[in-house]
């Protein structure tokens, strides 16, 4: 089954990416599952980590995203995510300046700290972090 299927990633603020792509994988709370052309229907939640997939021409391209859903269609991969960017637009600065408060936070004897919010501040920080490390 030779053919391309349509991926988009969007968030509240914007469209990520719309495009033609070879296959794309994304991180589902469930594991890691690659969408083809033809795939079986289904819906899923997603993790925070990276989409990655080869566009028509047959680049490897990526996505970090932060949580969200994620639709397969026999032609589409639909993602509906909390936060997304690409590899190419992380600011690794403002990363750093994330983990470094999420980290702060979290070694806080503070009983007001929001704990599970400063560990996955600090889980999106780390894979931005992480992805935007293998663009070098």
């Amino acid at each position: 089954m030779a053919g391309n299927i349509t991926l988009e990633v969007v968030t509240p603020e914007k469209v990520v990416v719309s495009e033609e792509v070879q296959i794309a994988v994304a991180p589902g709370s469930l594991g890691e599952f690659g969408v083809l052309i033809g795939h079986t229907t289904f819906l899923t939640t997603l993790k925070t980590g990276t989409i990655h997939y080869t566009d028509a021409d047959g680049d490897e391209r990526y996505i970090f995203v932060s949580g969200g859903f994620a639709e397969a269609l026999p032609d589409k991969l639909t993602v509906l995510a909390e936060s997304a960017e690409r590899r190419r637009d992380i600011d690794t600065r403002r990363a750093e300046v994330a983990m470094e408060r999420a980290q702060k936070r979290l070694e806080s004897e503070d009983e007001d700290i929001d704990f599970v919010r400063a560990k996955a501040a600090l889980e999106r920080a780390i894979h931005r972090l992480k992805l935007a490390e293998t663009r070098k």
